[in-house]
């Protein structure tokens, strides 16, 4: 008892930090500043450039701020694309990791045996791993791409820095990453059988535990008689007695 009410707290732990790393994945989507950079040495005269996957924007000291989307879905990077599609799944992905997990958890009580809830729970904690996985890739790679632009002598357009958003999103893949790896180790424990559960046993029989011992084994040698050491030392001696008692030795002279 005190072992499952550990893991239903573990379980409730481990879901709220992936529903928060959810939250804060899907709070970077909407949010511009996954990049941005500031031009102008004077404080009145500057403007800031900022932009995520949908689109850029640009305001200045006065507040007026105006953002335009990318004009063309064609036109546009496969980096670009390839970013916006991980993106996509990783939110998708969180959602239904939730769903699973709150059927399967110990505490809602919404599924069958313990068995089939532990394997549900273990299939949400899967979904929740590739979510994490998918945002971390998305931020990693948009990071790479930044700091490779910075720092290369030769691009001559405008360089950009690593946004807000970006960090945000590392920290949400993080906690869903940290909360799936925790979830399916003790629901991978509970439902899946583990390897020795599954292996054939002998079957044995005892017979008198002084005289003798059977044991019932397959192929050549189907019965295997085990006497003590003591019983066999006995006969032995026995017999080497008799053998000396019956056999007589003749001589020549004992016929002549």
């Amino acid at each position: 008892m005190k072992y499952r009410t550990l893991v239903m707290y573990m379980e409730i732990g481990c879901f709220v930090s992936c529903l928060c790393g959810w939250i804060l994945v899907c709070s970077t989507l909407p949010t511009e500043y996954w990049t941005f950079s500031e031009v102008g040495s004077i404080v009145l005269t500057t403007s800031n450039y900022y932009s995520n996957l949908w689109r850029d924007c640009i305001s200045d000291t006065t507040g007026v701020s105006d953002c335009k989307d990318y004009p063309s879905m064609l036109a546009l990077p496969a980096f670009l694309h390839a970013c916006r599609a991980l993106a996509v799944c990783a939110v998708i992905t969180g959602f239904f990791g939730g769903v699973l997990t709150l059927i399967g958890m110990k505490c809602t009580k919404i599924g069958g045996s313990e068995v089939a809830n532990a394997r549900v729970t273990f299939a949400g904690a899967l979904t929740y791993l590739t979510s994490g996985f998918c945002g971390m890739i998305t931020y990693s790679w948009w990071a790479n791409k930044v700091v490779t632009e910075f720092l290369d002598p030769n691009f001559r357009a405008q360089k950009f820095e690593i946004g807000a958003a970006v960090f945000v999103g590392w920290g949400g893949s993080i906690l869903l990453l940290s909360g799936g790896a925790v979830l399916s180790y003790f629901s991978g424990k509970e439902g899946l059988p583990s390897s020795s559960d599954n292996m054939p046993r002998r079957p044995r029989t005892y017979a008198s535990a002084r005289t003798r011992r059977t044991y019932m084994l397959p192929a050549a040698s189907s019965r295997v008689t085990l006497v003590p050491p003591l019983f066999y030392e006995g006969r032995k001696s026995r017999a080497t007695r008799t053998t000396a008692k019956t056999v007589k030795t003749f001589s020549r002279d004992s016929f002549v």
